[in-house]
């Protein structure tokens, strides 16, 4: 029965994989994947290891992805509401560059800290819709919202508050703050800064001005502002939330979501020429109904899928495999960065937390932290920025995979080679 789990994991993969030329749509692959991968593990229950029953045990996993999905939808509303008040315009009016290269490296440096502020995913989505105001070609905004992705994903990987698994090492007590930026920002920056001038001298992509768009004469309100700084602010409160209240994410999230839901609900346009018939499209309700939600259900199945897999000990085999193949603990953390774009980053480093009892601010903890945050960034489906990422621009696996993800890996190596050299 593992193999069928194994399998039926696999084939899902690979339909999402050939979601273009198939014309499946990859929330129908999750979301199959996911429950097929289940209805195995209840024909076995004494494969689940916990010793729970398959009920109990898919009860307990949902947990964790109902918070993912909450936060998910939570950020997307906020944005949504920001947008709708055309608050995203005021920020593209400040990038006067025209030239591609520089706005790719604006967009790039931008995200890269601000995901270490807020977290990859949130960046992730409040950058994309900024670009959306910048490139109105959705060939050239696909190659945008590529390095948006790699840059949230190095951006989080050095803070502790950046990404999942880097607020697990550090709740863990396995990392300190101080020592995981001091020794995770330069291979970050090089995750990053590789791909970046890679793309620049040697594509020509990013060479020549972007198409200017055309803006209407009121694409300005007068609450545009108001609400730019009301989301902005809600969505930094939800780390300082989390350290505050020690509370899941998700909950800062729900809270920043009302918060901005409730102004929102009593803010005045302010524009003459604004119709009244148009009120309701700068409401929450509104806001909800332009939210993706197939995004979001496929965001379920993937993460559904990998909790069979985690249940049943897949994971931890392969992680203790891993460990007796590879030896070196940098080599595994290495080989686990890499599975992180198949397979789901928390359940591999929570996988590695309970391999080994390493102090704390060993290096080993230090290299998972980057291996893990960035690894992702090869496959679409490797990191939550790529799957959000995915589902806002109708990003396809293969048209990542061939433009993207060398760029990505190569931005990895280059971190990982750095690690190696300094002997994190």
């Amino acid at each position: 029965m593992v193999f069928a789990i194994l399998f039926s994991f696999i084939l899902g993969y690979v339909l999402i994989v050939l979601e273009s030329p198939l014309k499946i749509d990859k929330a129908v692959s999750g979301i199959l994947t996911g429950i097929i991968c289940w209805v195995f593990v209840a024909m076995a229950p004494e494969l689940v290891e916990s010793g729970m029953t398959p009920e109990s045990e898919i009860g307990h996993h949902l947990g964790g992805i109902a918070q993912i999905l909450l936060f998910l939808i939570g950020a997307m509303t906020i944005v949504e509401l920001v947008d709708a008040h055309k608050g995203f315009n005021l920020l593209s009016d400040l990038i006067k560059t025209k030239k591609k290269s520089t706005l790719l490296i604006l967009v790039s440096v931008i995200t890269f800290f601000l995901s270490a502020v807020l977290d990859n995913l949130t960046t992730t989505i409040v950058m994309i819709s900024l670009i959306r105001k910048l490139v109105p070609d959705q060939e050239s905004r696909k190659w945008f919202a590529g390095f948006i992705i790699i840059a949230a994903n190095a951006g989080g990987a050095w803070s502790p508050l950046g990404d999942v698994t880097t607020t697990m090492l550090w709740i863990g007590e396995k990392v300190s703050s101080i020592e995981l930026v001091k020794l995770v920002f330069i291979p970050s920056v090089l995750c990053l800064a590789v791909p970046l001038a890679i793309a620049i001298l040697f594509t020509n992509h990013f060479k020549g001005p972007v198409v200017a768009q055309e803006r209407d004469h009121d694409h300005i309100l007068g609450s545009s502002r108001f609400m730019l700084i009301t989301g902005i602010l809600a969505l930094l409160s939800v780390p300082v939330f989390k350290l505050l209240t020690h509370l899941p994410p998700f909950m800062g999230m729900m809270l920043a979501l009302s918060v901005v839901w409730l102004i929102s609900e009593f803010v005045d346009p302010k524009m003459d020429n604004f119709h009244v018939e148009d009120r309701h499209k700068l409401t929450a309700r509104y806001a909800l109904s332009r939210i993706e939600i197939p995004g979001i259900l496929f965001f379920f199945g993937i993460l559904t899928a990998v909790a069979a897999l985690q249940s049943v000990g897949l994971l931890t085999v392969l992680a203790t495999g891993l460990d007796a193949v590879l030896g070196n603990y940098n080599y595994v953390a290495i080989m686990l960065g890499v599975l992180s774009a198949v397979i789901d980053n928390v359940p591999l480093v929570a996988a590695s937390m309970g391999m080994y009892s390493l102090p704390e601010d060993h290096g080993f903890w230090h290299f998972i932290a980057y291996a893990a945050g960035t690894g992702g960034s090869m496959l679409i489906i490797g990191s939550a920025a790529g799957v959000a990422a995915m589902g806002m621009e109708n990003l396809q696996f293969m048209w990542y995979l061939k433009r993207i993800g060398g760029l990505a890996a190569l931005g990895f190596i280059a971190g990982s080679l750095w690690l190696l050299l300094v002997g994190a």
